[in-house]
């Protein structure tokens, strides 16, 4: 009976032994001391953390959002079917129906989009970090914007911090003045951007079609752009790039705000000053080149030599800095109003023809903008109102005295606004109405070359091959040109011993003939 208890006893589980704590007396030093020491987490972890939280906030707010957009339209049709007084079978198969969309629907919100789901078609955009071309969602035939951005690209300048904003400001704000987001996804070597399509074309090339705008359609598109700016600065961003360029028309010509690529959240201390591009670019602004003074233009002369080059500073690396608030030259601390600068100068560029600060050269269009009182005059040529004068020497003017530091209400409340209804302004007619021929049509675009992949394949193969035939054949006449010589060589001294012409000699004499006869 012991013997078997014994056996059993190995198999039951045994105590841990816990080492006895040690008694050791508490010097003052280690009193002082604290009883734990947190370590501080490392900026990739801060990162993550941040990403996290940002994700779950954007999950549920879109979660909760599509559970009110689903009881409205709910709503929205059962009102409908009682004014219509259909019959309750119908009615029923109305909301059965309803009910079958909206499953659908969401299991398509589900499935995991990627780059496989859309066909590329036409390239709109072309930029330093990638391209954005029209695409079709294979699944539903809809059409989008597909912006393509390479990673490593991204890593090499450190604009990783402005995509992840641009994308959550994208995600964030739900207006009707915004390019919207539909989907971002990723693969080993791109990020993709899915947004809306808006193919009236942008800003920019509506004013170098017209040359200038009058008052009231420059109101308009004004007054839109004022709405725009306003929306994402509600949500605690600053656009810092406002400008023709980023301000697309849509099929029935409104104005929608896009290009979030170097916005900044107030409250994000990952995007410092030496990240906004023209910060880098524009240095030294101060300093005099000790140039000549260059004849004064017209306003004709300026806007003829303004058009010439507008579309080569575009899509130039340094990018053109007409636009840009002095305090962000200056790299002083600056805040929501340097959009506000850059709305004054979009204004001054389409009711006269040409920004208020334009010069030959980037550097002087810099100091111009640093010495504003000088250098902001407005052409007699142009005959502007009294009431649009004011208004954007009110937006090009200090911070402290600039309209819209204490808000877009201050813009609105202006008198060149006079009139106009902010509320109804996105659902009047449109100042200018793009021709669009189909949902697919670009001419409203700048044209790019496409590089079609296969034909340059093709053409390397076809150089390689004549590289290859050249090379044999040079090989060949070398061989051929070195047996002669080594023929004629052995011949001489045969000649030299033997005297007389052999058969050795007629043979060589007669590949060295071939052997020029080739060359030749």
């Amino acid at each position: 009976m012991e013997a078997t208890r014994r056996w059993f006893s190995k198999f039951s589980p045994r105590e841990k032994h816990k080492p006895h704590k040690k008694e050791t007396t508490s010097t003052g030093d280690e009193a002082s001391k604290s009883p734990t020491s947190e370590a501080t987490p490392s900026n990739a972890t801060q990162q993550k953390v941040a990403a996290a939280k940002q994700y779950i906030e954007n999950h549920y707010k879109e979660q909760m959002k599509s559970l009110q957009d689903r009881r409205e339209r709910r709503n929205m049709l059962e009102k409908k079917l009682a004014d219509a007084q259909v019959s309750e079978e119908e009615q029923n198969n109305l909301l059965k129906y309803l009910e079958k969309k909206e499953r659908e629907f969401m299991r398509r919100q589900r499935h995991k989009m990627g780059s496989e789901d859309f066909e590329p078609l036409t390239m709109i955009g072309k930029g330093a970090f990638g391209e954005v071309r029209i695409c079709k969602e294979k699944a539903t035939g809809h059409v989008y914007a597909m912006k393509k951005l390479k990673k490593s690209e991204m890593l090499r300048r450190g604009q990783v911090e402005h995509v992840k904003a641009e994308r959550n400001l994208l995600a964030e704000v739900d207006s009707n003045c915004i390019v919207k987001l539909y989907c971002s996804f990723q693969d080993e070597e791109y990020l993709y951007l899915i947004m809306e399509y808006l193919p009236g074309g942008d800003m920019m090339t509506l004013l170098m079609r017209k040359d200038t705008l009058t008052e009231d359609e420059a109101r308009f598109y004004v007054g839109e752009t004022v709405l725009a700016i306003e929306s994402i600065h509600k949500h605690n961003y600053i656009h810092r790039d406002i400008k023709p360029d980023n301000l697309l028309l849509d099929r029935s010509g409104h104005m929608k705000l896009s290009d979030f690529g170097l916005c900044k959240p107030l409250d994000c201390s990952n995007l410092h000053e030496k990240d906004f591009a023209a910060g880098n670019n524009y240095s030294g602004i101060l300093e005099s080149d000790g140039r000549p003074i260059v004849r004064k233009r017209t306003q004709q002369e300026q806007l003829q030599h303004w058009q010439k080059n507008r579309r080569m500073l575009a899509y130039s690396t340094v990018g053109t800095p007409d636009y840009i608030a002095p305090e962000v030259l200056l790299r002083k601390g600056y805040g929501m109003e340097c959009d506000w600068w850059s709305l004054g100068a979009i204004m001054y560029e389409m009711l006269v023809g040409y920004p208020p600060f334009y010069s030959d050269e980037p550097m002087s269009t810099c100091r111009k903008i640093v010495n504003w009182r000088t250098h902001l005059k407005f052409p007699e040529e142009a005959k502007l109102s009294c009431e649009a004068k004011d208004l954007i020497c009110k937006l090009l003017c200090n911070v402290e005295q600039r309209l819209g530091t204490r808000g877009a209400n201050e813009i609105k409340a202006h008198p060149w606004f006079t009139g106009t209804d902010w509320d109804k302004l996105y659902q009047i007619k449109a100042a200018f109405i793009p021709e669009v021929n189909d949902e697919l049509d670009t001419q409203n675009f700048e044209k790019f070359e496409e590089v079609n992949r296969s034909s340059v394949w093709l053409a390397f193969t076809y150089c390689l091959y004549v590289s290859l035939c050249y090379s044999f054949i040079y090989e060949y006449l070398f061989l051929v040109s070195g047996y002669s010589r080594v023929v004629m060589r052995f011949q001489q001294q045969h000649n030299q011993v033997h005297g007389g012409r052999c058969f050795l000699q007629r043979m060589s004499t007669s590949w060295v003939t071939h052997t020029r006869t080739t060359r030749l």
